[in-house]
């Protein structure tokens, strides 16, 4: 019996470390990450008082296999040096996030990660904090900032960070406070257009914009390398297909390093209720002019601003094309409409397109729910409030496998498709 289980050890060792994979994807890779990590949430201690150090999921989104620093009760997780090895049930989405899973709360991230260890270190700290946020008072909020694909949101978002690029480049205190306040400028202009969205804003900064800023000054990069950083993701972020779930991993970190320089500790004077526009604008002595919309005009063309403009019109015509064929797919033609129970899901919040008035469409989205499992590689129309997503009408059904355009469902057995023949659309029912 003895020889056996060594002999299943060393298959399963083999399975989960041969193959296909990249070096940096090894075990000893692996041990070496969490060495990594250990060791520079320690260093930053002095951030929240508390060691963000936890439990942690490494994984191959294409195989499920995982890497794990906790045995975390799996009877299946095979120990390697100081870590484990297994596999991600099906049941449960990959993505860079907080998950609870078998009665405990994990950083999951997906690999393979960065060669470069502060952008490896960063990200790490990043989900390590997702996890310890509800312990420090911060409940995680995601709300979509819509207003942030329309043409005049995504302008002076743009504005707004090339001064923030400028603010964090420049050595001279006076200049890096102009550019500061010119920022907060294009920043409050911005949400005068659209009432009420300093405060949607707000939550995702507190929550994605908070943790990029933790990932930040945990990774340890010097004031040059910092200075790079910025630089190189924001102008990454500019390529992004949208910025509505996405800008806060750039506008939070840049104001939070110059608040640092002022005072490393700045986050221990803020809560989940802060507003954290008023809470920069106050704490750097930042006062705005009386008429920003003249101010506005006066001050754009020095951050790129005629590039900016026609860019944005240029992409504004696209989109209504875009949101025009998404309306067919969605609502013109037959769809199917999917209620949620006990939902989870992971999608890239870069590439999501919102459509006034029907929800927001999501290029690639995977669903585990009561009824089953929902991946979705080219669009689903997730409804305004979460309670439901549409896809295009089913092309196979076969058991419980269900296919369409650009999707695929499998269903557990007690549900299944039902035809509206009067309007020839489907959805999904659970069988009496």
């Amino acid at each position: 019996m003895k020889k056996i289980s060594i002999t299943f050890l060393y298959l399963l060792l083999s399975a989960l470390t041969l193959g296909q994979e990249s070096k940096e994807t090894k075990p000893d890779s692996i041990v070496r990450y969490f060495s990594e990590i250990k060791t520079a949430t320690k260093i930053g201690y002095s951030l929240w008082n508390r060691d963000l150090y936890g439990d942690i999921i490494l994984v191959n989104p294409e195989t499920r296999q995982l890497f794990s620093n906790n045995f975390g009760a799996d009877s299946s997780f095979v120990q390697y040096k100081n870590s484990y090895i297994g596999k991600l049930p099906d049941s449960v989405n990959i993505a860079n996030t907080s998950l609870t899973w078998n009665g405990r709360t994990w950083a999951m991230i997906m690999l393979p990660l960065s060669k470069d260890y502060y952008a490896r270190i960063n990200l790490l700290a990043h989900e390590l904090f997702h996890s310890a946020q509800s312990a420090l008072g911060f409940v995680q909020n995601n709300s979509e900032s819509t207003h942030l694909d329309q043409e005049n949101g995504r302008i002076y978002l743009r504005l707004e960070l090339e001064a923030l690029k400028k603010a964090v480049c420049s050595d001279a205190q006076d200049e890096q406070r102009m550019h500061l306040k010119d920022a907060l400028i294009f920043r409050k202009y911005r949400n005068s257009l659209f009432p009420g969205s300093a405060h949607i804003e707000n939550q995702l900064e507190l929550n994605e914009g908070i943790a990029e800023y933790i990932g930040l000054m945990i990774s340890g990069r010097d004031k040059e390398k910092t200075k790079k950083h910025f630089i190189d993701v924001i102008d990454r972020f500019f390529k992004n297909p949208t910025y509505v779930r996405s800008f806060a991993y750039n506008t939070t970190p840049i104001y939070g390093y110059i608040m640092s320089l002022k005072d490393p500790l700045w986050n221990q004077m803020i809560s989940v209720n802060t507003d954290l526009t008023v809470f920069f604008m106050r704490e750097l002595n930042v006062e705005l002019p009386k008429d920003l919309a003249a101010t506005v005009k006066a001050i754009t063309a020095e951050y790129n601003g005629k590039q900016i403009f026609t860019e944005e019109q240029l992409r504004a015509e696209k989109i209504k094309k875009q949101i025009a064929l998404y309306r067919s797919l969605f609502v013109d033609q037959p769809h199917m409409t999917i209620k949620f129970e006990k939902m989870n899901v992971s999608f890239d919040p870069r590439n999501i397109l919102p459509i006034t008035d029907l929800g927001t469409v999501y290029p690639t989205i995977r669903i585990t729910d009561n009824w089953g499992i929902l991946d979705v590689k080219s669009g689903a129309l997730m409804a305004p409030n979460w309670d439901k997503i549409t896809v295009s009408r089913p092309t196979k059904i076969e058991g419980q496998r269900i296919e369409g355009e650009g999707w695929v469902m499998q269903l557990k057995d007690q549900y299944a498709i039902q035809k509206d023949e009067s309007l020839n659309n489907y959805k999904l029912i659970k069988k009496q």
